[in-house]
């Protein structure tokens, strides 16, 4: 049962692009959503405004997150602090190539940096800034915030209180939807990664 509360910052992760399908790390990459990711978009922005009127549309840059929020129809805020993860050197290659030392480093390190790339915890930093400004304005709108996985990670890790280390515990699937409501100034997460009402890939 959901909490009953006035408000809610939605996220939203992009659809589906063609890095996504072929099992990339993307990172910074700027791909365009292929069709289904299209389709992801439409369907998200239909859920969402189903059950919530959206005053506030924020988005990363990134042209796969600016195509979803493009969805709902509403002027977009453009924050770069949503940024994904600059994955260095390891972007653009796929998941299983990716040798099982630097894997077992990302997860053990936040502060582990790839080449040419960005930690888990300076991400971090960034996105609870971004998470405190649009705190204040979700206490009087609903805010949607359109992101990346990593992102939207480390918002749930604000939310609930814990470190950015819990990113290597949880799955979110593109175009995928995270509800976090707010007693007081006390971020509750309601929802994570809620995806039945979108096509199936």
């Amino acid at each position: 049962m959901l909490w009953d509360t006035a408000t809610v910052l939605i996220l939203v992760r992009h659809g589906r692009t063609p890095a996504n399908a072929a099992g990339l790390l993307q990172g910074r990459l700027d791909q365009d959503l292929d069709d289904h990711g299209r389709l992801q978009a439409t369907a998200v922005a239909a859920y969402v405004q189903s059950w919530c009127d959206v005053d506030l549309v924020v988005s990363s840059p990134l042209k796969r997150a600016q195509q979803t929020a493009a969805a709902f129809g509403s002027a977009v805020d453009t924050d770069a602090r949503w940024l994904e993860l600059s994955y260095g050197e390891y972007e653009g290659t796929p998941h299983t190539d990716v040798p099982s030392e630097v894997w077992q480093r990302w997860r053990a390190d936040p502060h582990f940096t790839p080449t040419g790339g960005e930690s888990l915890a300076t991400l971090d930093q960034r996105v609870r800034s971004a998470c405190e400004d649009v705190a204040e304005r979700a206490a009087a709108k609903n805010v949607v915030v359109v992101s990346h996985v990593s992102p939207m990670k480390s918002a749930v890790a604000w939310a609930l209180g814990v470190g950015v280390d819990i990113s290597f515990n949880c799955h979110l699937d593109q175009a995928a939807v995270c509800r976090i409501a707010f007693r007081g100034d006390r971020p509750i997460l309601q929802t994570f990664n809620e995806t039945a009402e979108l096509p199936n890939s």
